[in-house]
């Protein structure tokens, strides 16, 4: 084994790295890793082989290529260490169409749980919050001048968040002001998708309940579809996406009449 550089990353920070590599490229390969990171070739398929075993990536010889259907179901740990800065410039723009004594619905998600984190340094006056997402609760759990409403239901442990049929039965209760969501693709033609059905089927209701919706995506998630529909453009009111959206992407939201803002 060849000997490995000084000063190195550590193993966790190195692999969310590779994974940030992977976003931007769609491969990379055990030379790439090797000389980016000053590893040995050992080293670098080790973390291919832990990232294939976390979902990240699938393994092909010599490297690793993206899941096929894109914007696969990461762990929320893996996502959240990912476009990090972009995900805070649009939590942050979210926070600033909440208003004092509004009842607001926010769904899963690392940017909607960076909407959380925002909501409790920034909160409205009497704010009641939503919420089937369990990274999004506990950030909300002891913020002060929020009402939180928690719904019940599947767990679905890769999400953070609860699902199904009891969850779809006490949304269909509620009535919110506006609901903030995420998803796995955004696409002007066919709309919010993301990888679950069950999930999917809950932000239907969701969109149902809100009288105004906002989607929170960065600009990887711009003109991909995922497996299930969660509600076409023409029930999106508003687009919060980061800088590097392609123009062309975001005139096709305003040319189907959604608010576009970019953060």
């Amino acid at each position: 084994m060849s000997a490995e550089q000084p000063g190195r990353l550590l193993t966790e920070e190195r692999r969310r790295e590779i994974t940030n590599l992977l976003e931007r490229q769609g491969r990379v390969t055990v030379a790439e890793l090797k000389k980016a990171f000053g590893v040995s070739a050992v080293t670098a398929r080790s973390d291919l082989d832990a990232l294939h075993a976390s979902g990240v990536l699938v393994r092909s010889h010599g490297g690793g290529i993206k899941p096929i259907v894109h914007g696969p179901d990461y762990p929320l740990k893996i996502r959240e260490s990912i476009h990090q800065d972009k995900k805070q410039r649009i939590a942050h723009a979210a926070v600033d169409l909440i208003k004092p004594f509004q009842t607001v619905i926010i769904g899963s998600g690392t940017t909607c749980g960076a909407l959380a984190c925002q909501l409790r340094h920034s909160t409205p006056e009497h704010l009641t919050v939503i919420t089937y997402a369990l990274n999004v609760a506990l950030r909300l759990a002891d913020a002060p001048n929020v009402s939180l409403v928690m719904i019940g239901g599947i767990f679905r442990q890769v999400s953070s968040a609860f699902v199904g049929p009891q969850a779809e039965s006490m949304m269909g209760t509620l009535h919110a002001d506006h609901c903030f969501l995420g998803g796995v693709g955004i696409d002007a033609d066919v709309g919010l998708t993301t990888l679950d059905i069950l999930e999917a089927q809950l932000n239907k209701r969701i969109l149902r309940a809100a009288r105004e919706s906002t989607v929170l995506a960065d600009s990887s998630k711009l003109g991909s579809r995922s497996l299930a529909v969660i509600g076409d453009s023409s029930r999106l009111q508003r687009l919060i996406t980061d800088s590097n959206a392609p123009e062309e992407a975001l005139d096709a939201f305003r040319a189907r009449g959604a608010e576009v803002i970019v953060a």
